[in-house]
């Protein structure tokens, strides 16, 4: 009974309170609604487009035609973006749609606008797992937020479109930066074979070939030797015949045969002696005066004693060779001897050379053989990047085809028919319940703060006097009048308070475009 009492009291109390400050909570509830209300009617709709980018992979296989880009496409993606979201791009972007007019307004630059456009755009890959359990993107979502409707759409499909170029831009130039590096490469290993070759120059002569060469010279010179001997014993034949030899500055003096040949191999002897002191037997001048010597020797062992000739036939003879003037023997033989002798220096310089070719044949044939081991190296290397550059021509003319990894934009974006904020339902509802949080909130505030006696009963609990009746409020005409008059008035006024704040929230609300995304960000969008 107490209980049910205590519920009784409680909700006769509620009801009282009620009958008191009706008229207060109404006038809480419907101010806060209606500013509510009105503000979430003024507030502009945002919208979002969406539009849809797949990966075209390449047409032609990479067992036909190696690709010049390399590289995972999702850092492609990454570049792609960062040089689409750029300042000066997004800056053509937002002077090209007329972007953000009043957020450019209020801050003098288009520095805000480019901010507020980097937040509005939104990127999202779309990813499969390949077998390995790697990630690979097959297509991307790229979206963007604003108040218009068809602008937004345009603007987004602007966006993809520039994905789309900038992708195909990129591998174009990485395609022909790598064509026009390998051709540089490839003109500075070129320059260094064809430098090589003029170095390597032609394969030098086995020893063997310079051994037979120098035999054969030898042999020349031996019969230039001898040739020399012969012309020399002829001289003296012919100079004996007169009992004559020539002598210094071409005079005739009288000499023996046997005298000039012991004359000469005396000096060849005192020559021979000479060169043995610097040279071994084998060398070639040592050998040629050996011969020398020996055919000297020879010949004066074969001649008969000579005996002096007669007054009268060293006079026949003197007349003879007078006589037979015109035509000097003597002359003809010391052309001869001239012509051998230079014959034999041009000979013996020979000799030398390939001498010393013979000497240093084992050291010229390892470095050509080094030379020839780097001509390979670098003509290797100069056919490898011969290749490569090949390749890299025909990369590049499939790139300028689009035949390489292409973006195509799957779906573009169409207008939005509904906006993403504000959701004006879950909005009006929430002013609902704050309308009527408000109101209860102000009536308890009154309630606290009022210390009036509202019934005999409050006054009983309050007053140690005992309260023995209560008087009725009576109520005349005049007061009937002014209630209603008050009543009126408070009309009026509650419809005038309800009109400023639902305008003032109008206006607050009204284009503010920064609160709408302010609630589309609360709300996750």
């Amino acid at each position: 009974m107490s209980h049910q009492a205590h519920k009784s009291s409680g909700f006769q109390r509620a009801l009282e309170v009620w009958n008191r400050r009706k008229w207060l909570a109404t006038v809480v509830f419907m101010v806060v609604l209606a500013g509510s209300l009105s503000a979430i009617w003024a507030l502009p709709s945002l919208y979002r487009s969406s539009a849809t980018v797949v990966v075209d992979r390449r047409e032609v296989p990479d067992s036909f035609v190696r690709s010049a880009v390399t590289g995972e496409l999702e850092p492609r993606l990454d570049s792609i973006s960062q040089e689409l979201l750029s300042r000066a791009r997004l800056e053509a972007v937002v002077t090209r749609f007329d972007l953000y007019r009043d957020l450019r307004r209020q801050a003098g630059s288009p520095e805000a606008a480019v901010q507020q456009m980097r937040r509005d755009i939104h990127f999202a890959a779309k990813a499969t797992e390949q077998p390995g359990g790697k990630n690979t993107t097959i297509a991307f979502t790229l979206s963007y937020r604003g108040m218009d409707p068809d602008t937004v759409a345009r603007v987004t499909n602007a966006l993809a479109t520039s994905y789309v170029e900038e992708n195909s831009k990129l591998r174009e130039r990485q395609a022909a930066g790598t064509a026009q590096f390998l051709k540089g490469q490839l003109a500075e290993m070129k320059q260094k074979v064809e430098e090589q070759e003029r170095i390597l120059g032609a394969q030098p002569q086995p020893v063997e070939t310079e051994l037979a060469a120098l035999e054969r010279l030898n042999t020349r010179l031996k019969i230039n030797t001898d040739r020399q001997l012969r012309a020399l014993d002829r001289r003296e034949r012919l100079v004996r015949g007169f009992d004559v030899v020539e002598g210094p500055g071409g005079t005739i003096s009288p000499s023996g045969g046997a005298e000039s040949i012991a004359a000469r191999l005396a000096k060849l002897k005192h020559e021979l002696t000479e060169l043995r002191t610097r040279f071994s037997d084998k060398y070639p001048d040592v050998i040629r005066v050996k011969s020398e010597i020996a055919a000297l020797e020879r010949r004066r062992a074969e001649e008969p004693p000579e005996t002096p000739p007669a007054p009268e036939r060293a006079r026949g003879r003197r007349d003879e060779a007078a006589a037979g003037q015109d035509k000097d023997p003597l002359k003809e033989i010391t052309a001869e001897l001239k012509a051998l002798k230079d014959e034999e220096h041009t000979l013996r310089q020979a000799i030398a050379t390939y001498e010393g070719r013979a000497d240093n044949a084992p050291k010229r044939q390892q470095e050509y053989q080094r030379q020839a081991r780097d001509y390979a190296t670098l003509k290797e290397q100069y056919q490898s990047l011969l290749k490569r550059y090949e390749e890299a021509q025909v990369a590049e003319s499939m790139e300028q085809g689009l035949k390489g990894e292409q973006f195509r934009i799957l779906d573009g974006a169409l207008p939005a028919k509904e906006p993403i904020a504000p959701s004006r339902v879950r909005l009006g509802l929430m002013s609902l319940i704050l309308s009527l949080g408000m109101s209860v909130g102000a009536v308890v505030l009154a309630e606290t703060f009022d210390g009036s006696f509202h019934s005999v009963d409050e006054l009983r609990a309050f007053s140690k006097v005992p309260v023995l009746a209560g008087i009725p409020r009576l109520v005349t005409e005049g007061d009937t009048l002014r209630r209603i008059r008050r009543r009126w008035l408070a009309a009026v006024s509650l419809l005038i308070i309800l009109a400023l704040v639902a305008g003032a929230t109008y206006l607050f609300a009204f284009g503010n475009e920064g609160l709408v995304r302010l609630l589309a960000i609360t709300s996750g969008r």
